[in-house]
């Protein structure tokens, strides 16, 4: 593990499907002139094959749903509707 590299994103800028792969654009804020709000550079392109998104996908989601009943998380029911 100690060659393990460590990656920091604020968030995903973009998700797509292009050349039979998934394409994760990670993003971390960039700070502006005073006053603006910091800009989203990408910075780190993660590419894998469909089968690779759908099981990161459940990973999360099960994630997810461990943090809603730790409460750590609320459900937006508004956004099921």
């Amino acid at each position: 593990m100690a060659d393990k590299k460590e990656i920091y994103a604020d968030g995903i800028g973009q998700i797509h499907f292009a050349g039979n792969m998934v394409r994760y654009d990670f993003v971390t804020l960039q700070p502006e002139e005073d006053g603006k709000a910091p800009a989203a550079q990408s910075n780190v392109r993660i590419i894998m094959p469909p089968q690779g998104f759908l099981a990161a996908f459940n990973s999360m989601q099960q994630l997810i749903d461990k943090l809603v009943e730790a409460g750590v998380l609320q459900k937006n029911d508004k956004a099921a509707k």
